[in-house]
């Protein structure tokens, strides 16, 4: 039977969170050690912040980029008592380091695998794939094709994420994040046939987010070719006014939900 993880992903902006709608208008929705210390209590899988400041440009998006900053991600490390995934900014293999010396287990990178994709092999060469995740945000054009995005969802590359997914394999990554620009904050439903495009063109795991409303839209994601679930507005908000609640379902409505979307067949996962 699979093994799916079902991961809350969490934005950081300054020194709080927000969540966003389609990459856009974030709204602020908590502190985010209190809510680390929420998800310890819950026994959630794992754990993702983005950091969406890190790698946005000034001529783009106004304020400066402001690169990883590992003060405020040791202090989320020390209180987190599941595994770690940070994203956000990350341009060298001195950063990698220092995040992964905080207690972080895995890097995600977005922008620099684009701009520089052999950044993915150095880095997957001293610290091991198992430490990398390669992190693409994807939209779909108005000819139905998709397209990999950088610099905070809004910089177009000319990119087919399935052929980026594939090379960033290539390149070392052991893990894909494919983020649905167009489902963010949403909360419709994954963007499945995004899913199973880049799940079918690697072999390593992916996680799917974007677009997560409701429990019952993990299965179809699995059923897509997801080996973990990661959202962010179903995981922070509460009923139709969205009122923001740092919540994540009991595991045992979790397993019943995620067991009609498995296939008898070995994962290349982590175990929940």
């Amino acid at each position: 039977m699979l093994q799916i993880r079902v991961i809350p992903c969490l934005l950081l902006q300054g020194d709080g969170l927000v969540k966003t709608v389609q990459f856009k208008d974030p709204k602020y929705v908590g502190d985010p050690i209190n809510a680390v210390r929420i998800y310890n209590k819950k026994e959630v899988d794992e754990l993702i912040f983005l950091d969406i400041m890190a790698s946005r440009k000034k001529s783009l998006f106004g304020p400066k980029a402001t690169g990883p900053r590992v003060d405020l991600i040791a202090k989320i490390s020390d209180e987190c008592f599941m595994p770690l995934a940070y994203g956000g900014g990350i341009k060298t293999v001195e950063q990698v380091r220092d995040i992964l010396g905080t207690g972080v287990e895995k890097v995600i990178i977005n922008t620099q695998a684009v701009e520089d994709p052999a950044f993915v092999r150095r880095a997957a060469d001293i610290f091991g794939s198992q430490s990398i995740v390669v992190a693409i945000d994807a939209r779909r054009r108005p000819d139905g094709k998709y397209e990999v995005y950088t610099h905070g969802g809004a910089k177009p590359c000319g990119l087919d994420p399935a052929a980026h997914a594939r090379r960033m394999e290539e390149m070392g990554a052991g893990e894909i994040f494919i983020n649905s620009v167009d489902r963010d904050g949403m909360m419709n439903g994954y963007d499945l046939e995004l899913i199973k495009s880049v799940s079918s063109a690697v072999k390593v795991p992916v996680i799917a987010c974007g677009g997560a409303g409701k429990i019952d839209d993990f299965a179809p994601a699995v059923k897509a070719g997801a080996s973990a679930v990661a959202a962010g507005s179903f995981f922070v908000f509460h009923g139709k006014r969205r009122a923001v609640l740092i919540n994540y379902p009991a595991r045992a409505e979790l397993g019943s939900v995620l067991d009609a979307g498995q296939e008898p067949s070995p994962s290349a996962g982590g175990a929940m």
